[in-house]
């Protein structure tokens, strides 16, 4: 990994804001604070932030609409913190733009290990006019539900890390179905010539089971997909995780205008996961 950058720690406890701070410095980064959200969105504006930490409750805005106003011109990674123990919490963060999600209170070792993990996923210049993160082909400005919006690209993210499906040789750069063009390099995809709007866990996710070709995908599986290789395969996933995955699912569905009596690319397997439906004839 390069130079880690710019770090913005949003939080108005003044102990775990120092504490976010030493971790971040430690892992390298140029760190500033911010007590407010307010605050915190022109801090993140002003210094080109890479990496935002990002508190749920703070004291003059929810931290989700600290998040979607960040979205509207930046790029940056950002990994929320709360102390609220809701699972919708947790789903609003993912669905509002959020690259992941720590509840308080958290282990130093975990957090760098997050933010590590969320760099992995490539980022480049964008239609924010932001300095590019790395040299990932993505890039492009969010829509209302998070994922990104013009420049002709679906997401930003990698498309996969360690627990992804596993595939022999050389992987198709245009994977197709029913319809339905994933370039895993562009990170775009088109439904019968129409780009979607994903999010980076919904492309994630879709790239994945298109993948596996129709082998079964467990939600843990899914929620390594989703996730990048954060998780090794024998790390414990919560139910919220698989909840998550869950809605990202739904969310996915949607978009691709998927009839529920008679899907055209995700089945779910009850109690189990989800899978690609079969190959329909042109």
């Amino acid at each position: 990994m390069s130079e880690p950058g710019v770090a913005v720690v949003i939080e108005d406890d003044e102990d775990v804001r120092n504490l976010v701070d030493a971790i971040l410095k430690e892992a390298g980064f140029v760190v500033h604070s911010a007590a407010t959200g307010r605050e915190g969105v022109e801090v993140v504006r002003d210094h080109h932030a890479s990496v935002v930490t990002l508190d749920v409750g703070l004291p003059d805005m929810d931290g989700h609409e600290v998040l979607r106003r960040i979205r509207q011109f930046s790029d940056a990674y950002v990994l929320m913190l709360t102390a609220r123990r809701d699972e919708p919490d947790t789903l609003t963060a993912f669905l509002t733009g959020a690259d992941d999600y720590v509840k308080k209170p958290f282990l130093p070792r975990e957090l760098r290990a997050r933010v590590t993990a969320m760099m992995r996923r490539p980022r480049t210049e964008g239609a924010y006019g932001g300095p590019a993160r790395s040299d990932g082909p993505d890039g492009g400005a969010y829509g209302p539900d998070g994922g990104l919006a013009g420049a002709g690209l679906a997401v930003t993210g990698s498309a996969g890390g360690s627990g992804g499906a596993r595939s022999d040789g050389a992987e198709q750069a245009v994977i197709r179905h029913n319809g339905l063009a994933l370039n895993y390099k562009s990170r775009m995809v088109t439904l019968q010539g129409s780009v979607l709007t994903l999010t980076r866990s919904e492309f994630d996710l879709l790239y994945d089971l298109l993948r596996a070709k129709g082998e079964v995908r467990t939600r843990a599986d899914l929620v390594r997909a989703a996730r990048g290789d954060y998780y090794d395969d024998d790390a414990y996933i919560s139910d919220a995780d698989e909840r998550a995955v869950e809605t990202h699912i739904g969310n996915l569905r949607r978009k691709l205008r998927e009839d529920p009596q008679s899907p055209r690319f995700l089945e779910t397997v009850r109690g189990v996961g989800y899978r690609l439906t079969p190959k329909r004839p042109d």
